[in-house]
């Protein structure tokens, strides 16, 4: 059998599993190349007979094609780690094929061991908002969103991981997300890579590096709760410092969120919105009863803070505290404020409205869902402000920049990994500049996610 050739037809598979079910054609032996009485042809129908040998593991044996000694020994492989079958039949194919077992053992390793590396994960969303503000048409946007998260090991500290978003409107029925949902939320392109870093472990040091997660941890997202192209680095156990620089979009492809506000004089607001930034947090672990931290933010980008507000930078502090007053009840509140904007520019000089120069949040949280527990739910209720000159890009909600109201939502696990949420808001528009009425506003946002 050494002198046997390296490449037997894979037609005798088939003929093993054909011969299965009509036994005359096996004695008929219509292949050439392996006579029939050869003792491999004999041991290789029989382990198909037993259900040991499965082609390519996908149900087809590719008739036509030649197999490899270590394709054969491959499956000799699988009929070891299946058992049952002809014990004997399987340890005499065994050393028949030892040298080509040892070579693929190492390969079938490195190949697992190259599967286990990378982890998917994701989700399909649907989503929709029905944004409605005095002095402008009531606006609906929904759209689907596939979204990927593999996860790839680098070693024993370092991890590789991405975000990759596709996108489909379902009111134009285009592979994007414009159409009026540009008029209410963040335009997504028709396929994006939002996200791409790698991420170091060191004990109580942890490092990104890359197009990042850009998330403020003291005021829950209420600044920016969106990507950065950068670096951050995070040390500590009881009390966390996080130190973040790099460069991030307000509106990402240049389209803003709502609301879409007239500035005096009815001036264009600029689209380039990045800005170059930089940011130190320090606060306790969130898993505390209380929680606590402060924040300094800067933002750069003259061309944009100077329209705004006459300033080449924006300069904003936040200030969290939280506490947990059982398992199921919690309570948070943050503000953030920005100390650089005193007139509203565009060529009028008026002042800022001084909410615009504020955010916060105040918000009460009942239970919440786990995914993985169908029935499971949370409830929160929310007063909040959010300036346009404090907050950058928060977590998406049904309030958006430049307004000021009150949100209730709740969020539902309707079967394993299938979540709902509603958000309803009623409030107020703020106006830019003193003087500027305020105008009243309400926003129904719902979304309804597949994990996976």
């Amino acid at each position: 059998m050494k002198q046997m050739r390296n490449k037997i037809s894979f037609m005798v598979l088939a003929a093993v599993v054909f011969g299965a079910a009509n036994p005359s054609a096996v004695s008929a032996n219509p292949f050439e190349d392996v006579p029939g009485d050869h003792w491999a042809y004999d041991a290789v129908s029989q382990l198909a007979a037993d259900g040991v040998i499965e082609g390519y593991g996908d149900g087809t044996y590719r008739g036509e094609q030649e197999i490899t000694r270590y394709e054969m020994a491959q499956m000799v492989a699988r009929a070891m780690a299946k058992g049952g079958g002809d014990k004997a039949l399987i340890d005499k194919l065994a050393a028949e094929f030892a040298e080509e077992l040892n070579s693929l053992g190492v390969r079938v390793s490195a190949l697992e061991k190259k599967v286990d590396n990378v982890k998917w994960g994701g989700k399909v969303r649907y989503r929709y908002k029905n944004v409605h503000s005095d002095g402008m048409d009531r606006i609906t946007s929904q759209y689907v969103t596939l979204r990927f998260e593999p996860e790839m090991k680098i070693n024993e500290n370092w991890t590789a991981k991405a975000r990759m978003d596709y996108n489909t409107d379902m009111n134009t029925a285009k592979n994007s997300a414009g159409g009026a949902a540009s008029a209410t939320m963040d335009a997504d392109p028709e396929f994006c890579v939002d996200r791409v870093w790698v991420q170091g472990s060191y004990g109580n040091t942890s490092i990104r590096l890359g197009k990042i997660p850009f998330y403020t941890a003291v005021d829950s997202g209420m600044i920016a709760d969106d990507s950065l192209a950068g670096g951050q680095i995070v040390f500590g156990k009881e009390v966390k410092v996080g130190l973040t620089a790099g460069r991030t979009n307000r509106y990402p492809n240049g389209m803003a969120r709502f609301p879409v506000i007239r500035f005096p004089g009815n001036a264009a607001e600029p689209e380039n919105y990045t800005a170059s930034y930089q940011g130190v947090e320090i606060y306790n672990d969130r898993a505390s009863k209380w929680t606590w931290g402060v924040g300094w933010h800067r933002f750069k980008n003259e061309e944009v803070l100077n329209f705004l507000y006459n300033k080449d930078a924006a300069n904003i502090w936040s200030v969290g505290v939280g506490y947990k007053f059982s398992k199921n009840l919690s309570a948070d509140f943050a503000i953030d404020w920005n100390t650089a904007p005193d007139r509203v520019n565009s060529g009028t000089g008026n002042l800022a409205k001084k909410g615009q120069r504020r955010a916060w949040t105040f918000q009460i949280n009942y239970k919440g869902v786990d995914p993985q527990k169908p029935g499971s739910y949370g409830i929160w209720f929310r007063l909040r402000m959010l300036g346009r000159f404090a907050a950058w890009a928060p977590t998406d909600t049904a309030l958006g920049l430049g307004q000021k109201g009150r949100e209730i939502g709740v969020d539902y696990a309707f079967a394993r990994n299938v979540v709902g949420s509603l958000m309803y808001f009623d409030g107020k528009t703020m106006g830019i500049a003193q003087g500027d009425k305020d105008v009243d506003a309400s926003t129904f946002f719902g979304e309804l996610n597949f994990l996976f």
